[in-house]
């Protein structure tokens, strides 16, 4: 199930905006992405103050089954990493839309978030692959 009220990448990226400042956002990857990874093992997260450009590869999630990248699905700054990867990267398993989220971005526009996919629009292109 997608949940509704996120914003999604063709990557497999949800983002959510802060309540209260819409222009930070909360970035993870989606239940169907930690699912096709398998087991994590290992999560290397950008460094916090980073400049990172919408598309650009800014993280990679280890699993049992291989190295993905992570890819920026907004232009802006990094502002917060969950540290709490490092030592328990199952959580992106176990709860990828909670506390397994992965970095805090703040971006130039609050409506930056708007552009991307929303939970319909999302469902329907992991339906289609």
């Amino acid at each position: 199930m997608v949940p509704e009220g996120l914003r999604y990448t063709a990557e497999h990226e949800w983002v959510t905006a802060r309540e209260g400042d819409p222009t930070v956002v909360r970035v993870g990857i989606t239940d169907y992405a930690q699912d096709q990874l398998g087991d994590v093992v290992y999560v290397a997260l950008p460094t916090v103050g980073a400049s990172i450009t919408s598309g650009e590869s800014i993280a990679e999630v280890e699993s049992t089954k291989s190295v993905s990248e992570i890819y920026a699905p907004l232009d802006g700054e990094v502002i917060g990493v969950n540290d709490a990867l490092s030592e328990t990267p199952e959580l992106i398993n176990s709860d990828p839309y909670g506390s397994g989220w992965m970095m805090e971005i703040r971006v130039p526009r609050a409506d930056a978030v708007s552009e991307l996919l929303d939970a319909d629009a999302y469902q329907q292109l992991v339906e289609g692959s």
